[in-house]
């Protein structure tokens, strides 16, 4: 390794500590000045809570199981509406490449329903499925599944064209493309897809569960918020941001894995 790769690498690594160390700090001014202020009373804390209350609420569900189960709930439904999605617009991506006519007849229907806001749709859903768990899974799906189906489509499409000829030139047929070209192209595109769909995912299933639930975080919103349990709310809040970077984080962490295999 030539002195320059050395120093490049080093100041990459000053960088990525000087960048995490603002985070944290960030995190901590936040955290710190949330609780001086409700201490302080220069907020209300009943509307606002504290860092203290979240925690004290947090630790009290922990220790009769509650939270484990509105938690669980949620998450299960998100990871079930995020598998839905990929595979519904995966397949429905394909279909619509495989077929010129079918593409070209539904594609306005989809921009339109994409651009449809999805929580009028979360009403009729539970007239037609019932206030249950399906409903929930259901209204996640419709939240993310349209656009992506019209991200990989466009991607489909955007695969260069002078590899399609060759490959017909070879003798390929259009299943040939598909599997071996197509897909290959588009899989980082796909894997950038479902970073936003596994955030979307949880957005729907909180819908449908305001809606729809008897148990879950969306649930524990809705309800706190009714009673005026605000820490209950706040709290509820919190672990959704937790379960949101986690999600994510895998998700990046794939895409990763999968840069650092092709790169090397």
């Amino acid at each position: 390794m030539s002195e320059m790769q050395e120093k490049y690498i080093k100041n990459f690594k000053k960088q990525k500590y000087k960048v995490l160390f603002f985070r944290i700090m960030l995190f901590v001014i936040f955290i710190g000045a949330w609780e001086v202020s409700t201490r302080f009373k220069w907020i209300d804390s009943f509307i606002f809570s504290s860092p203290s209350r979240v925690l004290i609420t947090f630790i009290n569900m922990c220790k009769n199981g509650q939270i484990f189960l509105h938690v669980g709930i949620t998450l299960i439904e998100t990871l079930v509406s995020f598998s839905l999605v990929i595979l519904i617009g995966l397949g429905m991506a394909i279909l619509l490449w495989m077929c010129e006519l079918f593409s070209k007849t539904i594609e306005p229907y989809l921009v339109m329903l994409n651009s449809l806001p999805k929580s009028a749709l979360a009403p009729i859903l539970i007239v037609w499925l019932g206030s249950n768990t399906r409903t929930i899974i259901v209204t996640a799906v419709s939240v993310a599944v349209f656009g992506t189906i019209i991200s990989i489509y466009t991607s489909f499409k955007g695969v260069d064209t002078e590899k399609i000829k060759l490959i017909y030139t070879l003798g390929g047929n259009r299943k040939d493309i598909l599997i071996k070209l197509i897909l290959p192209s588009s899989l980082p595109m796909i894997i950038s897809t479902m970073k936003v769909n596994i955030g979307l995912s949880l957005v729907g299933v909180i819908i449908g569960e305001f809606l729809a639930a008897k148990a879950g975080l969306g649930y524990l919103i809705i309800y706190g918020s009714q009673v005026f349990k605000l820490d209950w709310v706040i709290m509820s809040i919190v672990i959704l941001c937790i379960i949101a970077i986690g999600l994510y984080s895998i998700i990046n962490r794939i895409e990763k894995m999968y840069t650092k295999k092709i790169s090397g």
